[in-house]
């Protein structure tokens, strides 16, 4: 073969391979995965401790109360009182029966000292005949009418009224003589006692009433 045959198949094949190396496809560079879209997390915000329920406290007292006595005495009684009280004063009509089998050596009611802002409370009408010089001896069907504390154990804040004995089965009526003070309407706590322990209405209830008076 001739130098020039050589020379053009040499050129020929060069065409060649390079026809074949522009018409290799390039390697795709790989493709970047979409990462799928997470919706962000909300802060955490610190958890408020749960609420504890508010215990009951206790009922308020009304006002003119009386505590109940540490003694009671089981022995079972009725009374209704009935308040005629005007703006001057008026009268507390009170009735107790005893329904017990024993003699009630003395019946005594009680209320607050502080009732005397609006209301004084007396066993008796005041009267000249009471109290000049020379006059009829009094005669007077209650037995105490203690301010207290008392001698005999009346507390403090009270005032105690003793009516004198309550016989088995029987009935004790009487009034109260009332001065009015103050305008306006009042409740007040009343107790019903034998010395100082507080009675038991039936059914087993404490012995005290609540009065108002308009």
């Amino acid at each position: 073969m001739s130098r020039s045959m050589r020379l053009g198949l040499a050129t020929l094949l060069m065409v060649v391979s390079s026809a074949c190396i522009a018409e290799e496809s390039p390697t795709p560079s790989p493709t970047a995965t979409e990462a799928p879209t997470v919706p962000p997390t909300p802060p955490v915000s610190p958890s408020s401790p749960p609420s504890t329920p508010a215990s009951p406290s206790a009922t308020p007292e009304p006002s003119l109360s009386l505590a109940l006595p540490d003694e009671t005495d089981s022995r079972v009684v009725a009374a209704t009182v009935v308040a005629e009280v005007g703006a001057e004063g008026g009268t507390l009509a009170v009735t107790v029966t005893s329904a017990a089998d024993e003699r009630i050596d003395e019946l005594v009611l009680r209320w607050p000292t502080e009732l005397n802002a609006t209301l004084f409370v007396a066993p008796f009408t005041p009267s000249e005949d009471r109290i000049r010089d020379g006059g009829d001896p009094l005669s007077q069907p209650w037995t105490k009418w203690v301010v207290g504390p008392g001698e005999q154990g009346e507390p403090d804040g009270t005032i105690s009224l003793g009516w004198g004995p309550l016989l088995p089965r029987a009935t004790l009526e009487f009034e109260l003589d009332v001065t009015r003070r103050a305008a306006g309407p009042v409740a007040f706590d009343l107790q019903v006692l034998a010395g100082n322990d507080l009675l038991t209405f039936e059914g087993g209830a404490p012995a005290e009433l609540r009065i108002e008076v308009p």
